[in-house]
């Protein structure tokens, strides 16, 4: 049995730690957000569904070989509280937790189970040195230890940093990223399967724009995953 800390257990009475999606008190062995809330995520299971919705909204403009969000968001949902305090709160261990939860859905998908990388979208430095993290490298990181397979965050480089998507139209989030990311080495993932991974799919330009620059390398089969699709 886990031994108790007196004043662990004062200081959580004083200051609990509360789940970031329905905002009761967290169990001893529960972090950031509740078993119940855990286990109620609206859940795509696109993962199991070739030619799924999310795959079709890359037809025409990138080669990809499978698209998975792993749940629905709605604005204003409880579940935006997730995103939120994952993106905006400096609460980057939301990532690694709900990606090791993802994973392990993915696991049971023969196409998803088979990565070589797992690579998250990058941010310029600047917003990084602002932020102070990448929220998509934490997602990246829960997903690539479950998997079994490394994350790589330094061949993909967003080498010019791009205005806010927010309130921009389809085509003007498209010309908003056009090049935007490089490869640093055409040969890293030469003949490779990689997983793509971002924190929210709205129109899909900015994954878009990393699937034009991986293209450079020879033979190259890209997969996404994101955490939610708006």
């Amino acid at each position: 049995m886990r031994k108790t800390n007196p004043f662990s257990d004062f200081f959580n009475l004083l200051y609990p730690d509360l789940c970031v999606v329905c905002s009761e008190n967290l169990l001893r062995n529960e972090q950031h957000i509740c078993l119940s809330c855990l286990g109620s995520i609206p859940k795509t299971n696109y993962h199991n569904q070739p030619d799924n919705p999310i795959e079709k909204r890359f037809w025409g403009k990138v080669p990809i070989y499978r698209a998975t969000a792993f749940f629905f968001f709605q604005k204003g949902s409880s579940f935006q509280k997730l995103l939120h305090a994952l993106k905006y709160k400096g609460n980057k261990e939301i990532g690694e937790r709900i990606g090791k939860y993802a994973a392990v859905d993915l696991l049971d998908s023969p196409d998803f189970c088979v990565v070589d990388y797992v690579i998250p979208v990058p941010l310029h430095p600047s917003k990084y040195k602002k932020r102070g993290y990448n929220q998509s490298e934490w997602i990246a990181k829960g997903l690539a230890e479950v998997l079994g397979v490394p994350q790589n965050t330094n061949t993909l480089v967003r080498v010019r940093e791009n205005t806010t998507q927010t309130k921009k139209s389809v085509f003007e989030r498209y010309e908003n990223t056009e090049g935007i990311f490089e490869c640093t080495d055409n040969t890293t993932f030469a003949g490779k399967h990689v997983l793509l991974v971002d924190d929210v799919l709205t129109t899909g330009s900015t994954l878009e724009a990393c699937i034009q620059a991986l293209l450079c390398c020879k033979d190259i089969k890209v997969s996404v995953f994101t955490l939610a699709v708006a």
